[in-house]
């Protein structure tokens, strides 16, 4: 049996995208998804796609493009855009953790609503959405096949934005870098992934120096990983917190070390302790949602931390920045994507008129929602969702309002899609030639 007919298709019948690939999610590795456009799908769907597929593949043409322009040039669109049954109207975006997996495992009303998304509502329309999650220490792609994985749906990596996606665009600006979190290897990997050049992380400094982490001795399986080289020689330009950190202690001398150091040279101090390299952080939140009972700390506390440490020790404050949600760069990119899906899929050059954001952590998902929405930025309507299935407790009252407070995932998609229909018949009932913009939906 050939490799092709078990891990991959490249098919282009009806409906489907040419030049995308077919890959299977059972067998698909991330070496897989760098070749070119691809799509993840559960093994039995290989041969026929499924209502997933037309989103999933064109988000995943959309961000390509973009991938391959500046802000400032024209994003380019088919000259025909393609027949198709989904709405331009609106869109969905997701948070991950919290919102449709927790502790590893689907939300249980998570895989219905992707389900009604992809046609199968009252309406029989479909709705594009993409994923917007501050996770980090996993790429795109690794992501889109545990997702792929877990909701046992077609997805692409198009359709993911991370907390450091924008730190890709630094890779051309720095040579030596540190980068902080994750599991092994994997933050280096995603590092390098986005065309860092010269990538050191935790494990390098301890293993030229022991008795830089006096209480932390590394494993055989990173001591065979750790890459040797000589840091009293190397200037390290940048630090990047990829992903939670898994040895705080450690992790945080190692930081500080770098930003009291001169102009990042491991061993020196710096007398203004203003050389030292700048820090970046993928997300700021403070806690995240797991199988446990309680939230847990996330990179937020871990900044707050290094900032609490670096006053105390320097008397000043520390100087950092962070991406993901709140941030408003996350939400111009998102909606940078959408706009260059609406453009190939329906030949409008502007993103939908609604976004509905649907998260479980008011000081991120809600708090950047509604921010981004009320700024001068923001060319649509950004309509924030909270959902109680991850963060957010009922009984408590949420530092950041939302638009809607439902119970879950699938909710909060029937809600998006009720007040979408409300809107569309009362613009049916006062439109006097009969014709409406958007979906044209139908009262029962």
């Amino acid at each position: 049996m050939s490799l092709t007919s078990t891990k991959e298709k490249i098919l282009s019948p009806p409906n489907m995208k040419p030049g995308v690939r077919r890959l299977s999610s059972v067998s698909a590795t991330l070496d897989d998804l760098s070749l070119g456009p691809s799509v993840v799908v559960p093994p039995q769907h290989l041969e026929q796609p499924t209502d997933a597929h037309e989103t999933a593949a064109a988000l995943e043409i959309a961000k390509r493009r973009i991938s391959r322009i500046t802000a400032d040039e024209p994003v380019s669109t088919p000259t025909t855009p393609p027949v198709t049954s989904t709405t331009d109207a609106y869109a969905f975006a997701f948070d991950i953790d919290g919102v449709l997996i927790r502790g590893g495992e689907p939300i249980p009303e998570a895989i219905e609503a992707m389900k009604v998304l992809n046609g199968q509502n009252q309406y029989g329309v479909k709705i594009p959405y993409i994923f917007v999650t501050n996770g980090g220490g996993k790429s795109e792609e690794e992501r889109c096949l545990d997702l792929s994985r877990q909701l046992h749906m077609e997805v692409s990596p198009g359709q993911f934005i991370c907390g450091h996606t924008p730190m890709r665009e630094m890779a051309e600006r720095y040579g030596t870098v540190l980068v902080v979190g994750g599991e092994g290897e994997k933050c280096r990997q995603v590092a390098e992934g986005y065309g860092f050049r010269d990538v050191c992380t935790p494990g390098d400094i301890i293993k030229d120096n022991v008795n830089t982490t006096p209480f932390r001795k590394l494993t055989k399986d990173e001591q065979e990983h750790s890459r040797k080289r000589n840091f009293g020689e190397a200037e390290i330009e940048a630090i990047f917190v990829f992903a939670d950190s898994r040895d705080w202690a450690g992790d945080q001398q190692i930081i500080l070390d770098l930003l009291m150091s001169k102009k990042g040279r491991l061993g020196t101090r710096s007398e203004t302790f203003d050389e030292g390299p700048p820090i970046f952080f993928s997300h700021n939140d403070m806690v995240w949602a797991t199988s446990h009972d309680h939230t847990r700390l996330g990179m937020g506390a871990l900044r707050a931390s290094l900032e609490a440490m670096f006053k105390a020790m320097t008397g000043k404050d520390m100087k950092s920045t962070a991406f993901g949600k709140p941030q408003v760069g996350t939400f111009q990119f998102a909606t940078r994507l959408l706009q260059q899906w609406r453009k190939d899929v329906h030949g409008i050059d502007s993103p939908p008129q609604t976004v509905y954001f649907v998260g479980d952590t008011p000081e991120s998902d809600i708090r950047g929602t509604n921010e981004f929405n009320e700024s001068p930025l923001c060319e649509n309507t950004w309509y924030s969702i909270l959902v109680r299935t991850g963060v957010f407790r009922e009984g408590t009252k949420p530092r950041f309002t939302p638009m809607a407070t439902v119970d879950n995932v699938l909710e909060a998609v029937k809600h998006g899609i009720k007040r979408e229909a409300t809107k569309s018949m009362k613009s049916q009932a006062i439109d006097s030639n009969g014709e409406a913009n958007g979906v044209i939906f139908e009262e029962e």
